[in-house]
């Protein structure tokens, strides 16, 4: 290696769905500075027939081996998979890029292992906006955050909080108001849906005092989410309509290229935004 020339980071992606999928096909293409180092996903077979039109072979690990072969490993799996991804990652002092963010408030004490072992974990904004003004103002004082979603029926089918409340969605004709609360009940609730509002909680004021509605919306084609935030420094309100991905509904074509750009913010030699 030439000298001043660093070698690249190797990052591994744990997760082959629309995210983990989108995530390290750019990688395979390749992002300066970045190498994609292995993949994990519970259906071995479909792991190997995505992989296996890479450009170089790429190792299918178990989700607790990626930290072993990463200096960076993305986390694109279902949400109660997240300690099985972090706990070893945190513990060898790496880097850890969190798609799942609800899971976190449920388990805060990944934060605390990433705090004692020197490792470092990495919310991207996701399907959201924003967040650079939301964290800015937690500087200061923010007296509110609210935030309201609205959502096509087909993206809500099926979220623990509508079967745990016998909510029947299918066939809705109007709007209709599904939730409102905390964002951290609403993490709970619609675990595949609202990693938005965690992320903004994180940068705000918390889980408990951030504030959420969801909406079904039979005339929406587009996930949509407006954010509105009173602080000592600034009120502004923020909205953001995703296009959902052609392989998950619940998902925001934005989400995987918002986790590109913040793979490639490790590197960059020139990064916007705070």
């Amino acid at each position: 290696m030439p000298e001043g020339e660093r070698r690249p980071l190797e990052v591994a992606v744990g997760g082959l769905g629309a995210v983990g999928q989108a995530v390290a096909r750019q990688l395979d293409r390749g992002i300066p500075g970045l190498h994609l180092a292995a993949v994990s996903a519970s259906n071995k077979e479909r792991a190997a027939s995505i992989v296996g039109g890479f450009s170089a072979p790429v190792p299918i690990l178990e989700l607790g081996e990626l930290a072993q072969a990463a200096d960076v490993v993305v986390e694109c799996a279902p949400a109660d998979l997240l300690p099985v991804i972090a706990e070893p990652t945190l513990r060898a002092s790496k880097t850890l890029i969190v798609i799942s963010v609800g899971a976190l408030l449920s388990q805060p004490r990944l934060i605390d292992l990433a705090a004692a072992h020197g490792g470092r974990i990495i919310v991207p904004s996701g399907a959201l906006l924003g967040l650079d003004a939301v964290t800015a103002a937690a500087e200061g004082t923010i007296h509110s955050v609210r935030m309201i979603t609205r959502k096509p029926v087909r993206g809500l089918m099926g979220a623990p909080y509508l079967v745990e409340h016998g909510i029947e969605i299918e066939g809705l004709s109007e709007p209709r108001k599904l939730f409102e609360g905390s964002a951290r009940e609403a993490a709970r609730g619609f675990p595949a849906n609202l990693n938005v509002a965690a992320a903004l909680a994180l940068a705000g004021i918390g889980p408990d005092r951030t504030q959420v509605e969801i909406w079904a919306d039979p005339e929406a084609s587009r996930n949509i989410h407006q954010i509105e935030v009173k602080s000592d420094s600034a009120d502004f309100t923020m909205r953001i309509e995703n296009i959902p991905s052609d392989e998950n509904p619940r998902t925001g074509r934005v989400t995987a290229l918002s986790v590109i750009a913040a793979l490639r913010r490790l590197t960059a030699p020139l990064r916007i935004g705070t």
